[in-house]
């Protein structure tokens, strides 16, 4: 985690805020790439996700959270609409 610097300004604060969500984009580019690779590797594609996939990433995920001291909350929902958004991009290629 990078270490937050306190903003003087709305202004410095939405400037990290912008940085941090071209992160957060490239990032999710990133992940789906390797998704549609891993697709890949499927000898089939299902019509409905592995549930046991699904609930292996949120593992890993929390387990990244706890350590970084993330809010939860945010951080579950953040990732099941990334994957869920992932596989209904896999479905339609």
């Amino acid at each position: 985690m990078t270490p937050i610097v306190e903003c003087a300004s709305l202004a410095k604060g939405r400037r990290h805020i912008d940085r941090i969500d071209g992160e957060l984009v490239a990032l999710i580019a990133d992940r789906g790439a390797y998704v549609r690779q891993a697709a890949g590797f499927k000898k089939q594609a299902r019509k409905f996700p592995s549930y046991s996939a699904v609930a292996q990433a949120l593992a890993k995920v929390n387990v990244q959270v706890a350590i970084s001291g993330a809010d939860p909350t945010v951080a579950d929902a953040t990732w099941r609409a990334v994957i869920g958004a992932l596989i209904a991009c896999e479905h339609q290629h």
